[in-house]
């Protein structure tokens, strides 16, 4: 499919269009949604959708106005989030367990009306309301509660006839909140027509057929899951398994024994996690059809270990919020290990150098420029922001790239993380990379120090894959391997152990907690 035909013009609704392809082949009664309380069908999910949908409506809700949801992963959040896109409202699934500033945050920026909540954050909202600046009325999923309404209250005597309304393909219909390494939480605005392309890589690449189960790791407040799991998966008419809860290595293990996914989406971080625990090593794991991963660089060590323990490569990706989807993937038909993959068929990218030269030539990093019909319109109250990633169909995506010959791409890592070293632009994933090419050496990051004279000068933390007896001995390991396979200006000034990388909760490194931890104390000689 080439990229001009991907474009949409004329009214829609992304409510419908994400049943529609399953609905309109007659197979509303195969399953849709496994969740902690059972199964659910594509009939039964169209139905409780247009429930809620025309329920809402009845409350007052309007086109474009904010629904936000911090819930369990479950066919009721499905339906939920299906039935107020299709009443032209804005759906927002939020971590439920975010700190109480970002929480507070993101109610009164995005001024939404109705909050959808799990019982037991009814006693902590209380202690929230105080700070939120606008009315916001509660509506409990499960359990009882005599001051606010449940799920079941709501929908009693909804009908479930249609809900939708006819929208524009450029109309709002779900915001998604960066999770980020550092400061607020930035809302990336979606439209209506980014539905379209969401199930392209599941249905054209990984040849995903109606009645396929589908498990990713990651909760659906987060853009990985929801468009490739969510939107991607139930537009192919597969089964999507959902759980409560924050994903752990343990519970992802009985979850794949108990259903037998035939996709698995993850983050290299949790793939480390399934293999040093020895979960990967259950036969279940080795009948998975097919594993992605994204959200992180995937080190080649990884791959080769996974592929080893289960039989199955890892296929790599690379996509954002702002994107919605990948757009750089290896396939079953086309992989090439270590390589972050080729562009999709219905996105463009391109590359400028850091001072916006375009970019021709093999072999030579630069920053990336994508043009893809799901890439958000916008960040809600961030012009700035969005005046500096958006210009016309083009997004820059921030993110260093380079390409081979044969049309291979490669993450160099993010533009604001490059490194300028003895005046040459250093990469620090080829740094972490190296390091990590050490079997044992568990995770790797760089960051920069301010040296004598000004200039920058590289700190290399590594966290050891198993308790280390003598930290020196590592530390002179990893020392030799980069000087032998690094430029000397690459090579760190020091290197330190530490027990645990921080990471946010989709896997990226946290580099300022990084940089705090070597303001604090001298760095290791």
């Amino acid at each position: 499919m080439s990229l001009q035909k991907t474009y949409v013009e004329s009214a829609m609704n992304a409510g419908d269009e994400i049943l529609k392809p399953v609905l309109t082949q007659g197979l509303g009664e195969a399953i849709a949604v496994i969740d902690e309380s059972g199964v659910t069908s594509y009939t039964e999910l169209d139905t409780l959708a247009n429930r809620i949908g025309n329920a809402l409506r009845a409350e007052g809700v309007r086109p474009e106005e904010r629904v936000l949801f911090l819930l369990e992963d479950s066919a009721d959040l499905v339906a939920a989030y299906l039935g107020v896109m299709r009443i032209g409202a804005v759906a927002i699934t939020y971590n439920r367990k975010a700190v109480e500033k970002d929480l507070v945050f993101v109610i009164n920026e995005s001024r939404a009306g109705v909050l959808f909540i799990e019982e037991d954050f009814i006693e902590p909202f209380k202690q929230l309301q105080p700070l939120i600046t606008h009315t916001v009325k509660l509506i409990v999923r499960k359990g009882e509660s005599q001051q606010f309404s449940t799920l079941l209250d709501l929908v009693a005597d909804s009908p479930s006839t249609p809900c939708s309304i006819i929208m524009s393909p450029d109309d709002m219909a779900f915001w998604i909140y960066t999770s980020g390494t550092t400061g607020k939480p930035k809302a990336a605005v979606h439209l209506h027509h980014d539905i379209i392309v969401s199930d392209l890589h599941l249905r054209e690449n990984l040849k995903v057929k109606p009645g396929e189960k589908i498990l990713c790791t990651s909760k659906l407040f987060f853009a990985y899951p929801l468009a490739h799991g969510f939107f991607a998966g139930l537009r192919c008419g597969a089964t999507l398994i959902l759980f409560d809860g924050w994903p752990t290595p343990e519970r992802t293990g009985e979850l794949v024994k108990l259903h037998q996914p035939d996709l698995f989406f993850s983050v290299p971080t949790f793939y480390r996690k399934l293999l040093d625990l020895g979960i990967a090593k259950h036969a279940s794991f080795s009948a998975i059809r097919c594993c992605v991963s994204a959200g992180e660089q995937l080190p080649g060590p990884l791959y080769d270990e996974w592929l080893a323990v289960t039989g199955k490569r890892i296929y790599q990706g690379i996509g954002t919020t702002e994107t919605l989807i990948l757009f750089i993937v290896n396939t079953p038909d086309a992989h090439k290990p270590g390589a972050t993959g080729r562009v999709v068929p219905w996105a463009e990218v391109r590359l400028t150098s850091q001072d916006g030269e375009p970019i021709h030539e093999a072999d030579t990093p630069g920053v990336a420029w994508l043009r893809m019909p799901s890439v958000c319109d916008r960040y809600w109250n961030r012009q700035d922001m969005t005046r500096h990633a958006f210009n016309g169909v083009w997004y820059r995506t921030g993110d260093i790239f380079s390409f081979d010959k044969e049309g291979w791409w490669y993450h160099q890592g993010r533009a604001d993380h490059m490194l300028k070293i003895s005046g040459q632009w250093v990469s620090p994933v080829e740094i972490e990379c190296c390091a990590l090419s050490l079997s044992d050496v568990a995770e790797a990051a760089v960051v920069e120090v301010s040296g004598k004279a000004g200039q920058t000068d590289i700190v290399l933390f590594v966290e050891p894959k198993q308790v280390v007896n003598d930290p020196l001995l590592l530390i002179e390991k990893v020392q030799i391997t980069l000087r032998k396979e690094l430029a000397h200006f690459k090579c760190p000034k020091a290197i330190r152990l530490i027990d645990e990388v921080p990471k946010t909760a989709t896997g990226k490194i946290q580099k300022f907690k990084l940089q705090q931890m070597l303001e604090e104390t001298e760095p290791a000689a």
